[in-house]
């Protein structure tokens, strides 16, 4: 049962506070505006990541624990985080500049000219200053990525080191699951302690129904909180960053550009592959990793080694015999696991909800599945240049690889409906572009139409950078901020 209601008024509310919703919370706040940040999740300190099991805080950081379903075929395994700080929190902490080229293509699309390179690349440099961005070298472990730098390099394949923004790392290999070292620069430890210090209030458990507006101006939005208290918030101006699902689902819920928010939806995919060497890789020591392959960043392919836990290996044999798993886990030490991405060219998007949940499906086209193939081949022929005997390619019904042969064969046989894929980059969801070429926001980031609501989170992006996309995510949010400033 609800319990009765109150009002809050504030400058500025966000909603959400993830990469896009901490820029706003933070620029709002430094501008000495009064901000109220609204976060659907929990706030997990540090401490409590140190002392909780991978599993527990992965059932307690991710949105269905981590199981949300894109429909399709294959149906792809979707994972986004549900706590204060976003996915930040259960990210690799990677932080790479969108090229050029994509915003280029990001502009001819669009219409819209002026998030290009100066203006973009600008934000980024503040971005990456603000946050302490490093060169992740090798360091203590990570054998599987020096195994992988050193097969590009007999390949003449480029590569290079991660940029990210963690500061100290321990080398825990949790980060997918919270880093409980407080060494990644998470929103949770970064941007939003610095809006609280300058008056920002950031509320956890507290869900948006609905956002209230009359001719193009947004004078209320309704909440509950986890007791069911309905909070009625009553801001100048609205920030709007619940994600890429979130923010079109809740458009749609508030009679916003029912028809656009969230009709198409971009996707990174990530193919997973398993390699046994002939030796003790020991792919459990060290960090994320400290090498990754950009020698078909081009085509929207990247090749990097990922986090091999028991829980992550167990993840990816999931549907493979429970004998073969066992013989798997027991050989954890001569194994290494690799992560591909690929980007999705095939429209997603929101279908509708089913009990009030969002209903997610994606139309994987054909050269999606020949770019997965190609992917794929690209990987295998990069892993046993690095010594790998034996491949397990993302498909459970299918055996071991010894040779590019079997691999040549595998690509042949392989259906669509035989991929095993995960992705945890959703994007373009409220795309920034003209009305006429089905964008749902202007070039400063408000829903066509609108005066005093503004989206700055993943969904505003045009299209997917085919890179992680924190990096560029946060670059919009300070321009899109920026831009209110400048007007108000």
């Amino acid at each position: 049962m609800s319990r009765a209601s109150h009002a809050v008024d504030c400058d500025a509310l966000v909603i959400g506070s993830g990469a896009g919703g901490s820029v706003a919370a933070l620029e709002l706040a430094r501008a000495g505006r009064s901000v109220t940040v609204l976060e659907e999740g929990p706030r997990v300190t540090t401490q409590e990541l140190a002392a909780a099991s991978p599993a527990e805080s992965m059932r307690r950081l991710y949105r269905n624990g981590g199981a949300t379903a894109v429909f399709g075929t294959p149906t792809i395994a979707y994972g986004e985080a549900r706590a204060v700080g976003g996915t930040t929190v259960v990210n690799g902490g990677l932080l790479w500049e969108p090229s050029a080229t994509v915003l280029n293509r990001w502009a001819a699309w669009s219409g819209y000219g002026s998030y290009r390179s100066p203006a973009v690349g600008a934000r980024f440099a503040d971005v990456k200053q603000r946050l302490g961005m490093i060169v992740q070298e090798h360091g203590e472990g990570n054998e599987d990525s020096r195994l992988l730098a050193r097969a590009a390099e007999s390949l003449g394949w480029r590569w290079q080191h991660p940029q990210r923004v963690v500061r100290g790392c321990e080398h825990r290999n949790q980060c997918a699951t919270g880093c409980p070292s407080g060494a990644k620069q998470s929103m949770a430890v970064s941007y939003l302690p610095q809006a609280e210090a300058l008056g920002a209030h950031v509320r956890d458990g507290v869900r948006v129904q609905r956002i209230a507006h009359r001719r193009g101006v947004v004078y209320g939005v309704e909440a509950t909180d986890t007791d069911g208290r309905r909070i009625h918030y009553r801001p100048r101006t609205v920030f709007l960053a619940a994600g890429p699902i979130g923010s079109p689902v809740l458009l749609r819920r508030s009679s916003i550009h029912r028809r656009t928010a969230g009709r198409r939806l971009a996707l990174h995919l990530n193919l997973r592959t398993i390699a046994r060497f002939p030796r003790v890789v020991d792919a459990v020591r060290g960090t994320m990793f400290t090498a990754q392959v950009q020698e078909h960043s081009a085509l929207g392919m990247l090749v990097m080694p990922s986090n091999l836990t028991p829980g992550g290996l167990g993840a990816a044999l999931a549907g493979r015999d429970p004998r073969q798993v066992d013989e798997l886990l027991d050989a954890r030490p001569y194994l290494g696991m690799f992560t591909t991405q690929v980007r999705l060219q095939g429209a997603g998007g929101i279908a509708g909800t089913v009990g009030g949940a969002p209903l997610l499906r994606h139309g994987m086209t054909r050269a999606d599945h020949h770019a997965l193939c190609l992917a794929f081949r690209r990987t295998a022929q990069l892993l046993f240049a690095a010594g790998a005997v034996e491949l397990l390619p993302p498909t459970s019904t299918a055996g071991p690889l010894r040779s590019a042969a079997d691999v040549d064969a595998y690509c042949v046989q392989v259906k669509p409906s035989d991929w095993e894929l995960v992705s945890v980059h959703g994007m373009a969801s409220c795309p920034m572009a003209l009305p006429e070429r089905g964008g749902v926001c202007d070039e400063s980031g408000r829903p066509h139409g609108f005066n005093n609501l503004y989206v700055c989170d993943a969904s505003v992006l045009p299209g997917a950078p085919g890179i992680s996309p924190q990096g560029t995510i946060m670059s919009f949010a300070h321009e899109i901020v920026g831009r209110h400033l400048e007007s108000a």
